[in-house]
């Protein structure tokens, strides 16, 4: 199994000087195995990963929607994949049936705020409603959903295959108070719990990060996490690799590069930086 990051970005794209060593998308990830795509949300890193998946002769791929806020959408309409005919796109949105799911998209692909519409693409898109807590198959993979914290609601996936697992864990705040829960050593809240044990074992876990414990502090009702937290949560799930993401619009790549520098001696889990390129493979 491999990780590939095509958007590492929350919020808005930031694509500029400051911002070129890490990439200024916003959220994409690619998980491949045995030539199988999973694609994990559609922000505008989505536009490379289709022209890349062209380049590979793939002709299928399973997208899964963690919820619908705009950097995680922009991508979207600009998805090659979705305009070659015989292209199967499956897409997997949080929703309770095929047509809400199907809704949730169109709202944005409405001709109003994109000149698309669902109904035009050419390409075979197919939609599966996806919900907290139940196992579902992606070719190879095994997947399972798990609830975040966030404004409007969000979910974080579990993916296992090959003997390996990958956890996307973006957008979400922290399930206790400050003060309180696994980032304070005390014993994790209930909620804490339930997260802890989507992430166990976990080879890699990609963990939203967007704040630092102080901005935390002044943005909690945003969700998003921050650095400590999400150390703290890997820590008690034994995760092997914790990838810091969905890094803040404003960090510059100077920042990011101390960020990293601050945590590249931590061990247990070992922590390191998602930039666009970059390549995690669980096999080696």
């Amino acid at each position: 199994m491999k990780v590939r990051f095509w958007g590492v970005r929350g919020s808005i794209p930031v694509p500029g000087p400051t911002t070129s060593r890490y990439g200024g998308n916003s959220s994409c990830v690619e998980v491949e195995h045995d030539g199988h795509v999973l694609m994990l949300d559609c922000g505008t890193g989505a536009r490379a990963l289709g022209r890349d998946l062209f380049a590979r002769s793939l002709r299928q791929v399973d997208l899964l929607f963690t919820h619908f806020h705009m950097d995680h959408v922009f991508g979207f309409p600009f998805f090659a994949p979705v305009y070659a005919p015989g292209f199967q796109v499956r897409v997997h949105v949080p929703a309770f049936s095929q047509d809400e799911a199907r809704d949730r998209l169109a709202r944005y692909c409405n001709a109003v705020y994109h000149p698309i519409r669902l109904r035009e693409l050419p390409a075979e898109v197919s939609f599966h409603p996806v919900q907290a807590g139940r196992i579902f198959q992606c070719g190879p993979f095994k997947v399972s959903g798990m609830r975040l914290n966030h404004p409007g609601g969000s979910l974080g996936y579990r993916i296992e295959a090959g003997g390996h697992c990958v956890s996307y864990i973006t957008d979400t705040a922290p399930l206790a108070q400050p003060g309180q829960g696994a980032a304070s050593g005390e014993s994790p809240s209930a909620n804490e719990r339930r997260l802890v044990e989507g992430l166990r074992g976990a080879d890699c876990v990609i963990f939203d990060t967007m704040f630092s414990f102080d901005e935390y502090l002044e943005k909690m009702t945003w969700g998003h996490s921050y650095p400590e937290y999400a150390v703290a949560l890997c820590k008690l799930a034994e995760v092997q690799e914790l990838v810091l993401f969905h890094h803040s619009p404003d960090a510059s790549d100077d920042e990011l590069d101390a960020l990293g520098a601050t945590w590249e001696a931590h061990q247990e889990p070992r922590v390191t930086m998602a930039r666009e390129g970059r390549v995690v493979d669980l096999e080696g």
